[in-house]
């Protein structure tokens, strides 16, 4: 099956087609990880985007249940190198293009993955079609110019959960037989709310790791209706688009600060900066991948982090009175954590439950569980 790449800027790829034949469209991005591709597909982050894996061999250990960051891809689209027709893992439930197929993504492959990569590392991201439907290049070129910008667009009411919902260590979905995600806490129980900007699962593990049980509640929930619920702690999670339309967020930060501890990463950690006053800008590729260097500032160590953002908050704009700049990245100098100096409210950009390097960020969910204790004591 034949498969087609259009870009607005009239460059094309062509190369063969798997998965769901018929078409998507979004802004094409790449990720640099080496593995993981079924975690980034149901990474709800990634919703309005066609992602292309610089890996060169993708879906040879085929898809698991366990592996689901959410109950489905969303993700618009794939693009690699080779894709596998068949699995080679013990734990493959699907293969890949059967699972892709199932939920209707459409995915391109025998492409040179590196030139199109530079082409989006050298010009930004910018957006794309995929089709099997059609060879008329100009009008795939047309349907890409005509596609919503990111800029501007507020997606994590359109990823959210519609209604509030309960995750504890019981939960099915915690099960995924893996022994280092059981409760390592013998303390009591905290409650946590966790904003749903686009959360991934293995964020709702860790915080029951941590002794915590987690009431899940729409993007849009107020200030009021958190505080009705008497929790120990706020967690403001992942999600796609850009943070600065989700105004309704930062009003309701700016409601909890100060009342209960806060977490925020990712988009979550751009709500906590746009809520202290700060301003967001978008970078020309964004961070996608799991081999980011970011330094602690407080300890100077360097941790390999997962990233999965288009936007960052710009860190001139941050009051450095009250708010200490506790991270960095150090292949840009973006911003990748604060903290407030009074207020016990802390945030990271990037993904601290991924932990794809040798130096484990999971102390940063202790931490969190560190600051409710101290707080409700």
């Amino acid at each position: 099956m034949q498969a087609i790449l259009a870009l607005e800027d009239g460059r094309i790829f062509k190369g063969l087609g798997y998965g769901h034949p018929g078409e998507c469209q979004g802004e094409v991005v790449f990720n640099t990880s080496l593995t993981g591709y079924q975690e980034i597909a149901t990474d709800p982050s990634y919703a309005g985007q066609i992602v292309v894996l610089t890996n060169p061999q993708i879906g040879n250990y085929g898809t698991n249940q366990a592996d689901n960051e959410a109950a489905k891809p969303f993700i618009e689209g794939l693009i690699v190198r080779e894709f596998s027709p068949i699995s080679s893992n013990w734990r493959s439930e699907q293969v890949t293009d059967e699972y892709m197929e199932r939920y209707s993504v459409p995915v391109l492959a025998e492409i040179d993955t590196r030139a199109l990569v530079r082409h989006l590392r050298t010009h930004g991201v910018m957006r794309g079609v995929i089709s099997t439907l059609t060879s008329d290049t100009d009008a795939l070129v047309a349907k890409a110019r005509a596609i919503r910008k990111m800029d501007g667009t507020d997606l994590a009411r359109v990823v959210s959960t519609k209604a509030v919902y309960h995750f504890d260590e019981n939960d099915s979905r915690n099960q995924s037989g893996d022994p280092l995600l059981s409760a390592t806490v013998d303390g009591p129980k905290l409650h946590v709310v966790a904003f749903d900007f686009g959360i991934k699962q293995n964020i709702l593990r860790m915080l029951t790791r941590e002794g915590c049980r987690v009431t899940v509640v729409p993007a849009e929930t107020s200030a009021d209706d958190v505080l009705e619920m008497k929790p120990d702690g706020v967690f403001l999670s992942n999600g796609p688009g850009d943070p600065e339309p989700v105004d309704y967020a930062v009003k309701a930060i700016r409601g909890m600060m100060g009342r209960v501890p806060v977490f925020g990463i990712c988009p979550g950690h751009q709500l906590c900066g746009l809520a202290l006053g700060g301003k967001t800008y978008k970078l020309k590729f964004g961070h996608h991948g799991g081999n980011h260097p970011v330094k602690n500032n407080a300890t100077g160590k360097v941790e390999i982090t997962a990233h999965n953002h288009n936007f960052a908050v710009d860190p001139e704009s941050i009051n450095a009175n009250e708010v200490e700049l506790t991270h960095v990245d150090l292949n840009d100098n973006t911003l990748e954590g604060l903290r407030h100096k009074t207020l016990p409210l802390f945030s990271v950009q990037y993904h601290p439950e991924a932990a794809p390097g040798p130096h484990d960020s999971h102390y940063l969910f202790k931490d969190f569980r560190s600051m409710m204790e101290e707080w409700k004591g």
